[in-house]
C-alpha cells in the first residue's frame, strides 16, 4: 500500500510540473507577444501624428484636392478607432492605400515635390514605414511561437483550461508590403533610415523568423 501511494504521489508531482512548466512558457510567449504588439501601436501612433502635417502641407499646394486630403483623414480616425487586430489590420491597409493616392496626387505639383518641409515629411513617414514592417514580423514570428506552443501535445490539454488562447496575425496585403511611395526624385534611392530607425531596427529586428504572409492559423 505504500508503494502505491508514493507512485501515485510521484505521478501527480510529475503532473503538477508539467502543467506549471506548461503555463510559465505560455505566459512567457503571451507577454512577449504582447509586447511586440505595444511596439506596432507605437509605430503606427507616430504614423498618426504625422498624417495632420502632410495632409495641412499638400492642402497648401493643392487646394482643388480636398476629397482625396478627406479621404486620408478619414482612414486615419478609422485606423485610430479600430479596436481589434482585424478591424485594425483592415483599417491600416485602407489608410495606406489612401497615404499612397496623396502622394501620387503630389506629382502634380512641382512646387509641393520640391518644398523643405514635405521632404522632410516624405522621410519621416518612409522610416516609419520600416518600423511597422520590422515590428510587424516580429509581431507575428511572437504570435506564430505561442500558437504552436498552444497546439502541440501535451500543452493543447493544459492551454485551454489554463484560459490560453490562440492569437491572430497582423497581416500586410501584397500592396502594403510594396510599402508607400515617397520618394519623387527621379532616380532617386529611398531614403535611408536615421539613428533613431536604427535603434529600433535592432529592439524589432531580432525576429526568429520573418513574417508569415498567409498564416495558416488564426484567432478562432
Amino acid at each position: 500500500m505504500g508503494n502505491i501511494v508514493i507512485f501515485v504521489l510521484l505521478g501527480l508531482a510529475i503532473v503538477l510540473a508539467l502543467v506549471v512548466g506548461v503555463y510559465n512558457s505560455l505566459v512567457r510567449l503571451r507577454n512577449k507577444a504582447n509586447e511586440a504588439w505595444a511596439d506596432i501601436d507605437t509605430q503606427l501612433k507616430r504614423r498618426y501624428d504625422l498624417i495632420p502635417n502632410i495632409v495641412e502641407t499638400v492642402k497648401g499646394y493643392a487646394t482643388h484636392e480636398a476629397s482625396t486630403l478627406e479621404e486620408v483623414t478619414k482612414a486615419r480616425t478609422a485606423a485610430m478607432g479600430a479596436q481589434s487586430i482585424q478591424d485594425k489590420e483592415q483599417a491600416e491597409n485602407v489608410l495606406t492605400g489612401a497615404l499612397k493616392s496623396i502622394f501620387a496626387l503630389a506629382e502634380q505639383y512641382p512646387d509641393l515635390k520640391a518644398n523643405q518641409n514635405f521632404l522632410e515629411l516624405q522621410k519621416t513617414l518612409s522610416e516609419i514605414e520600416e518600423h511597422i514592417q520590422m515590428s510587424r514580423r516580429y509581431y507575428n514570428a511572437t504570435v506564430r511561437d505561442f500558437n504552436t506552443k498552444i497546439e502541440v501535445f501535451p500543452n493543447n490539454l493544459i492551454a485551454g483550461p489554463l484560459g490560453f488562447t490562440k492569437k491572430e496575425f497582423f497581416q500586410a496585403t501584397d500592396e502594403e508590403k510594396k510599402n508607400v511611395k515617397v520618394d519623387f526624385h527621379d532616380g532617386a534611392a529611398p531614403a535611408e533610415p536615421s539613428n533613431g530607425s536604427e535603434t529600433s531596427e535592432s529592439k524589432v529586428g531580432t525576429a526568429p523568423a520573418p513574417e508569415n504572409d498567409k498564416p495558416e492559423t488564426k484567432n478562432e
